[in-house]
């Protein structure tokens, strides 16, 4: 069976697809620097179950800082979804720690896989379109990025098309569009709203609540990330996203509908670098590897407020003061 090495493996996204690779029979060494931006107890708690398994290894490290060797040894192919993420976080002094995570980090795993001819599957974001005027929005979309993270991001995928173009590196890009599900970082959307449900306080809203997002489920982007791997011509780049949205008030409506409990909802300033409208364009990841979206934003959301320990009651709401 084939080994991999996943960076950021007990990130959200990176321990749900470790997950998928060891039910699959894969080997999986995974990589993680447990980074301050959200508590590491949530990241152990992530990867726990994987710790277990006779066919993974995790390994502590800062990637701007060293790869180890023996990560590297055998592998069948790298997923580096290693990062520092957040739109919100990465303005001023803290972009210093998005240039280290999201480009430093990067330059090296990029560099390893070119000199060893790894294949290389990278975590990249529709962060890096801004506020696109294309809605769906293709992959041909010059990117022009309002926050400092997508500047990192977009980065993080020139480097890696820069080594394709001069080295040869068998690389595939991904666009990841809203990311939701079980294990989510605690200051994205809905692990705040189901939060506020379970803890009875309020959940904040960064504007009015109109912008929309395509809310894409976790395990549909892993499944992607595989297909990738196995099916994808170098050098493509692909949107990875439900290729539907919905706003953030409506999803809010959801949660409660699903629950029985009004959530109570302020509204703040809108938040620099957080574009108004999210969509994605996936006539080109169906094309050309197969890939479709399983899971509605209710079956996902259903799935989150199971994994928080909500009772679904799929019943109008109960009032509170807002």
């Amino acid at each position: 069976m084939p080994r991999y090495l996943v960076t950021g493996c007990a990130g959200f996204v990176g321990s749900t697809l470790v997950e998928a690779l060891l039910a699959d029979g894969c080997e999986v060494f995974g990589v993680d620097s447990f980074n301050d931006y959200y508590p590491r107890d949530l990241k152990e708690a992530a990867i726990a179950p994987a710790q277990s398994h006779p066919k993974f290894i995790l390994t502590a490290c800062d990637l701007a800082e060293s790869l180890p060797e023996e990560a590297l040894d055998g592998v069948d192919g790298i997923f580096h979804l290693a990062g520092r993420p957040g739109v919100r976080a990465s303005w001023g002094a803290s972009f210093r720690a998005y240039v280290h995570d999201n480009v430093l980090g990067t330059h090296r795993v990029v560099e390893q896989a070119a000199s060893r001819g790894n294949r290389l599957v990278l975590a990249s974001s529709s962060s890096v379109y801004g506020d696109a005027l294309a809605h769906p929005t293709p992959e041909e979309t010059v990117p022009a990025p309002v926050s400092p993270y997508g500047v990192t991001k977009l980065a993080a995928e020139q480097l890696a098309a820069a080594q394709h173009r001069n080295a040869a590196l068998d690389f595939v890009g991904l666009r990841y569009f809203s990311l939701y599900g079980p294990r989510q970082r605690p200051d994205m959307a809905f692990s705040r709203i189901i939060a506020a449900l379970v803890e009875e306080t309020a959940f904040e809203v960064y504007g009015a609540g109109d912008q929309s997002r395509d809310f894409t489920y976790v395990g549909d982007a892993v499944a992607a990330t595989v297909e990738a791997m196995r099916l994808a011509p170098s050098g493509a780049v692909y949107n990875v996203g439900a290729g539907s949205e919905a706003t953030l008030r409506e999803a809010i409506a959801a949660v409660e509908e699903l629950s029985g409990v009004t959530v109570e909802v302020r509204y703040g300033e809108h938040a620099a670098g957080d574009v108004r409208r999210t969509l994605a364009d996936t006539t080109k990841i169906r094309a050309e590897l197969g890939w479709e979206p399983q899971v509605s934003l209710r079956a996902g959301l259903i799935a989150m407020l199971d994994a928080a320990g909500v009772p679904e009651r799929a019943t109008q709401p109960v009032p509170r003061a807002r």
